[in-house]
């Protein structure tokens, strides 16, 4: 769904790779990618033989890190009893059960569970399911969705309409979902106005999602979709406090669904297995993808509240969407693999904990670097905003690839971190973003922090 979190290949890498050039469809046809022979904890091991620390969890989904022997027990025992029904006709016990784990007591009123095979699948099925509730209640004018700039919601052409991934979406301007619109994201660092306090600018928020309702026509929204913090697009933008809280009274008033999208933030990245958790608000459609299988099988999930499947219940009594591979059982097993690890270990509690030694790492191994504009984050998912001057904020010229550049510096001396680029507008603006395992040690991430730092000041030497 997002660029590799390691960096390009250097040029003899590349013709080394080129020279073993097979069949498989890469990201970029001119750079391939690193081969990976095996990985365990927080290392990748390349098969040039080099030790790569996975700062990143691939893209924050290796959450208990690589190499589980208990996942993959679990994995093999599953494919030895069924590997796969279709469930038009049939279900399976852990399918079943992840589900009854996930969302055991109801949390938040979130009733029912849908397992599938990636975040853009999830995306698309809230963005249905939510058209679908308005339509079994007979409210057929509602087409419209309103979402955010600078955010990322999948690469389908449904999910990429509501996203504003820019880059993503300049071959494909025709082909998408027409009805959507986007609000000014909750970016403080770059769209707070100088003056304006965080109170503030939440209301002028809120004010312009409202405007922007009305212009639409309240009665032809279906729904607002929304990442709790905004992930790789702009890099861990954490919203003001009251902010989400604030949409869904908006979203309230007039009848409109909140869909959050979780697929980054979610599944206890944040320091809470669910990121909105934090933000005292409730939403109708909760969508889950990275962290819930740790990596170790394709599988993302959809969160229902009971209101919304209520108007199933009360109309058609089934939902008009399915796909060959959902609630796949090898991919249940591995999921709840995991999540029992999560919990049985206490992954989520530690998560916050390291989080907040993360966090200090950052802000004193970076204090010295001029190019360091903001560190932002939560739990096990903090950014770096990287800028020409710290006064202005104004950005690198985006030719340079200034973030791409501290990626393969720091690439270079073993330390694996997820670049971004287009950050404050998708054309200007350049960060880095971390996102390591929840077993990741305190040691690990002293040699993340130093080497981050000892990255950004040799690009520095460059280019400031």
């Amino acid at each position: 769904m997002a660029p590799h979190c390691t960096a390009t290949p250097t040029t003899g890498e590349a013709a080394s790779a080129a020279q073993h050039n097979g069949h498989l469809l890469h990201r970029s046809l001119a750079n391939p990618p690193h081969m990976v022979e095996s990985a365990s904890g927080c290392t990748l091991h390349l098969s040039n033989g080099r030790a790569v620390v996975d700062a990143c969890g691939g893209a924050a989904v290796a959450i208990i890190g690589h190499g589980s022997q208990e996942v993959q027990n679990a994995l093999a025992k599953q494919a030895q009893k069924v590997g796969y029904v279709h469930t038009q006709s049939y279900s399976t016990p852990v399918a079943e059960e992840l589900a009854d784990l996930i969302l055991d007591g109801t949390p938040y009123g979130l009733e029912k569970a849908l397992f599938l095979g990636s975040g853009s699948e999830a995306v698309e099925a809230a963005m249905k399911l939510a058209r679908q509730y308005h339509f079994e209640r007979n409210d057929t004018d509602r087409m419209h969705f309103v979402s955010r700039r600078q955010s990322y919601h999948g690469n389908t052409m449904a999910s990429m309409s509501v996203s504003s991934n820019l880059a993503r979406k300049v071959p494909y301007k025709g082909f998408e979902y027409p009805h959507v619109s986007h609000v000014t994201p909750p970016y403080a660092y770059r769209y707070k106005t100088d003056g304006e306090t965080d109170g503030q600018f939440t209301d002028r928020l809120l004010r312009e999602l409202e405007d922007e309702f009305l212009r639409v026509g309240p009665g032809k929204v279906i729904a607002f979709i929304a990442e709790p913090i905004i992930g790789a697009t702009a890099g861990c933008i954490v919203p003001p406090a009251g902010y989400l809280a604030g949409v869904r009274k908006v979203c309230d008033k007039y009848g409109i669904l909140l869909i959050l999208d979780e697929v980054m933030c979610g599944t206890g990245r944040t320091g809470t297995f669910f990121a909105f958790e934090q933000e005292h608000v409730v939403p109708d459609i909760v969508t889950a993808a990275k962290g819930l299988g740790g990596g170790y099988a394709a599988i993302a999930g959809l969160y229902v509240h009971g209101r919304v499947v209520d108007a199933l219940r009360q109309g058609s009594q089934a939902l008009n969407h399915g796909h060959t591979y959902q609630a796949h059982p090898v991919s249940c097993a591995a999921a709840l693999a995991v999540q029992k690890i999560l919990r049985r270990d206490g992954l989520v509690n530690r998560c916050r904990e390291m989080g907040g030694v993360l966090e200090k790492l950052l802000r004193s191994e970076l204090a010295e670097c001029k190019s360091v504009g903001d560190v932002r984050g939560r739990g096990l998912f903090w950014a770096v905003e990287f800028v020409k001057d710290g006064a202005t904020k104004e950005c690198f010229d985006p030719s340079i690839g200034f973030g791409a550049k501290v990626t393969q510096a720091s690439f270079e001396r073993g330390v694996a971190v997820y670049p971004g680029a287009g950050t404050v507008d998708g054309v200007k603006g350049d960060h880095v973003l971390l996102a390591p395992p929840y077993t990741v040690t305190e040691e690990e991430l002293a040699t993340i922090c130093r080497t981050l730092k000892e990255s950004v000041l040799s690009q520095e030497a460059q280019y400031l």
